[in-house]
């Protein structure tokens, strides 16, 4: 019976690692999540206003490989949305009938691009670091949600005594608290379109809450299943128990 409540939890989510320091110095900051819990949902308003901040704010140096600009549709916009934002990257093509490359605008079947043509360029425009895709950042760091959003808001001055080493910036949030990346998020950075106030803050949580759904965009999918699996297996229960009972009500024990 203790197995069968853990497999079900885990069909919901309900069983998850605890946030926990990415490493010693790191000061992971704890945040209630729309998505948490058996119940929980994305917040579409949010969804909406962290792809915003991901193309403004993020995309010059992270890509999101995984992400194809069709899947949009489940952040709420429309098709025709979806088309227009895609048309504001560029993908090169072909050939045509004249055996030549070209670039076309993007279509709801492509995939965000990569803001560097490969990882040697990436490496040279950032001193030497590669920035990493973030397609999956939520799910590949401990801490998930917590991690990243502290990682956003955790530049600060360093301590008295702390020497930062030139080309690297404090973070409370960053293992050995020194970080590459330089501060992405500055109050105003971006305008959103629902007249939301642009603090540090809240950009780091809108774009984190796209990053969580672009990591796992089928969660909800999956709660609602393992609710029902797990409604089903109870009333499975009940009727299998109520069939023993039954039968072996006229057995003489």
């Amino acid at each position: 019976m203790r197995k069968f409540f853990l497999t079900a939890a885990l069909s919901l989510g309900v069983v998850t690692a605890a946030p926990a320091m990415a490493s010693e110095g790191g000061h992971i900051k704890r945040l209630d999540w729309p998505q948490d819990g058996i119940f929980g949902t994305y917040d579409r308003a949010s969804l909406q206003r962290g792809l915003q901040v991901y193309q403004q704010v993020c995309a010059s140096c992270h890509g999101l490989k995984r992400v194809a600009f069709r899947t949009l549709t489940d952040l709420g916009f429309t098709m025709d949305q979806v088309k227009k934002i895609a048309a504001e990257y560029e993908f090169e093509d072909g050939p045509d009938e004249e055996g030549e490359m070209f670039t076309r605008p993007g279509a709801p079947y492509d995939y965000f691009p990569s803001p560097f043509p490969n990882e040697k360029a990436a490496a040279a425009a950032n001193g030497g670091a590669v920035p990493p895709d973030l397609s999956l950042i939520v799910k590949a760091r401990r801490g998930r949600e917590d991690y990243v959003y502290s990682i956003l808001t955790g530049y600060e001055e360093a301590p008295d005594g702390f020497t930062v080493p030139e080309g690297g910036h404090y973070n409370s949030a960053f293992p050995g608290n020194v970080i590459a990346m330089p501060p992405p998020l500055s109050e105003d950075a971006v305008e959103y379109a629902d007249g939301t106030p642009a603090t540090v803050e809240q950009m780091a949580k809108d774009v984190v809450n796209f990053l969580s759904w672009a990591a796992e965009p089928k969660m909800e999918e999956r709660k609602r299943i393992g609710l029902r699996v797990v409604i089903f297996l109870v009333i499975l229960i009940g009727l299998l128990y109520g069939i023993y009972r039954r039968v072996w009500a006229r057995v003489d024990h």
